[in-house]
């Protein structure tokens, strides 16, 4: 592994990402994001995506020059169109909007459509809470878990993600997925010849597995069994119905160049605290603390995304040499064709 600083990481994913279509503001927004990804330890949503959002550019997948709109539906309510772009810069503009409205209404919701590929969702809500809110943000993908009781993969791995301020230290994170395991797991266990656990996945004909080439053209697990089916056809209702994103079953994939834009949806929620419950909430926030602490081995969510980021700040990333010389590539002269 090489060590890459984050500005100068930040700086070659940018010129990659013009290089292959991207406006310089698109590009910017991503790489930005794709960085704190890698910085807080969650790799799969880091500099490994910049060769598929490349090609994907490159073939007009995703609209490089894209730059989102919003629509104020009611005083708290925002439509967003990320116009087949990047999903990074409709997220920015959702955020201000809702940092905007929140203080006013007490809560405010942003519903994107028309987007891509979310990323690391704990960093978008963080964001909010830095600034003293309490978020909320959930987003659907292309299909890879059955319904409860099905075989084909319909529904999404759908992400959620939740922060909350906390005095005197950084936000409250929870990120999770519904899925029981990443495909990038079960991709990593086809690619070194192992098999998977059973009860990660099932095949095709809805049987369990540990053969990891049956696992990928089956249907990932659901965390939770019947619950996270039914919390992912949750998200699938607030992104597809409620945003007006694709379905699952209806978006291409994030992940390679082929078919049309996936066109999935966010929906981003922001709390005022003190519109709730005013001067109480840090003290109760306090509370939720002093419990934690009490407990011998237990630890908030997160910590270790925030232990990550640190070490990324003194030593740098620590980057594969054969995906840095990808990225080089990519900001020298772009996709080949």
């Amino acid at each position: 592994m090489m060590s890459l600083l984050p500005a100068d990481a930040e700086g070659l994913v940018v010129r990659a990402l013009e290089k292959c279509g991207a406006s310089h503001m698109n590009a910017k927004a991503t790489a930005i994001a794709l960085i704190s990804a890698e910085m807080d330890g969650q790799a799969g949503h880091g500099l490994s995506r910049v060769p598929g959002y490349a090609a994907q550019l490159a073939a007009g997948k995703i609209a490089g020059a894209a730059q989102p709109e919003a629509l104020r539906t009611r005083p708290g309510v925002f439509r967003i169109d990320a116009k087949l772009g990047l999903a990074y810069p409709a997220l920015d503009l959702a955020i201000a909007c809702l940092l905007s409205a929140a203080p006013e209404c007490g809560i405010a919701s942003a519903a994107i459509f028309h987007s891509h590929h979310m990323g690391q969702a704990g960093r978008t809500v963080e964001r909010l809470a830095d600034h003293g809110f309490i978020a909320l943000v959930v987003s659907n993908t292309p299909q890879a878990m059955a319904f409860h009781g099905g075989k084909r993969a319909m529904l999404g791995t759908n992400p959620l993600a939740f922060a909350t301020p906390l005095a005197g230290r950084a936000p409250l994170v929870i990120d999770l997925s519904l899925s029981l395991v990443a495909r990038a797991k079960i991709v990593a266990a086809q690619k070194a010849g192992r098999d998977i656990p059973v009860g990660w996945a099932t095949a095709a004909d809805g049987t369990p597995t540990s053969d990891p080439n049956a696992a990928l053209a089956g249907a990932l697990l659901p965390a939770g069994g019947a619950k996270g089916a039914a919390l992912a056809l949750m998200v699938e209702i607030l992104c597809g119905a409620l945003a007006g994103g694709q379905f699952g079953w209806e978006a291409s994939s994030f992940l390679d160049a082929s078919g049309a834009a996936p066109s999935v949806g966010q929906v981003l929620i922001a709390f005022d605290p003190a519109a709730f419950s005013g001067a109480e909430f840090p003290n109760r926030m306090a509370t939720v603390l002093t419990a934690v602490a009490s407990e011998p081995g237990v630890r908030l969510p997160g910590d270790q995304r925030l232990a990550s980021r640190q070490i990324a700040l003194t030593q740098g990333l620590k980057v594969a040499p054969e995906l840095h010389a990808q990225l080089v590539k990519l900001a020298q002269s772009g996709v080949s064709r």
